[in-house]
């Protein structure tokens, strides 16, 4: 690890608060040169913090079209533990290559790798970087230095969790067998209507079965309680 490395990492625990993780993000951009890095957490208690270094036009684009519907790297985050190599999700439907030209053409990058990371306590959180290269360079790129990344993508959470103080958990919820089944079928990637076929259930039922497990899980959203529910063992995509 080189010198200049470690002052990143030691700039990063020495945060104190939300704004010096930006500045540290920034950093890890611009040693890697990189695209961009981004991190983004969702706590047990709903409460969101990101760090990122997209251009805003493009954020605020991706909430208003509700991207994370078909964006693949969230799905696949939502299903996997291990770091994911944009090159290898599913981008085969149409919504996805739109979706992925716009993003290209946004600025954000045709190469990306993204690290999943569930707390204890019920945080989902994803930290991805993104570059412009080719696919050669890119892998290249990631035999050098993708283990610094994943180092990268642990100390951010764990100081972000710290500065949050995020605690809180799911310890003694209970969900009844069929609200377990609604949550591990839309944790595995189908939409509502064919996780409703699935089980024999109207698609009303079925939100009754969602909703009442979001409630149990105090999560502000159905995507909160998948993650929640998947963070403290109580459902298996």
């Amino acid at each position: 690890m080189t010198k200049r490395l470690e002052e990143v990492w030691e700039t990063l625990q020495s945060s104190r608060t939300l704004e010096d993780v930006q500045t540290v993000a920034e950093q890890i951009r611009d040693f890697f040169d990189l695209q961009h890095v981004v991190y983004h957490v969702v706590g047990s208690s709903g409460r969101e913090y990101g760090a990122f270094t997209y251009d805003m036009e493009w954020v605020q684009r991706y909430k208003e079209e509700e991207y994370v519907r078909i964006d693949p790297v969230i799905t696949e985050s939502l299903r996997r533990f291990h770091p994911l190599n944009w090159k290898s999700l599913d981008w085969s439907s149409k919504a996805a290559r739109e979706f992925y030209r716009e993003a290209v053409s946004q600025g954000v990058g045709q190469q990306g790798m993204s690290v999943p990371i569930r707390g204890v306590g019920g945080q989902l959180a994803l930290f991805s970087v993104t570059s412009g290269v080719n696919d050669d360079k890119w892998e290249d790129f990631l035999r050098e230095h993708s283990g610094d990344l994943l180092l990268a993508s642990n100390y951010m959470h764990q100081r972000v969790s710290e500065i949050m103080d995020d605690d809180e958990s799911v310890q003694g919820v209970m969900l009844s067998p069929r609200e377990r089944d609604v949550l591990s079928l839309l944790a595995s990637g189908r939409s509502r209507a064919e996780a409703a076929e699935r089980l024999k259930i109207s698609e009303h039922t079925f939100r009754v079965y969602v909703d009442a497990a979001r409630h149990k899980l105090g999560a502000m959203n159905t995507t909160h309680a998948v993650a929640k529910a998947l963070a403290n063992g109580l459902i298996v995509p």
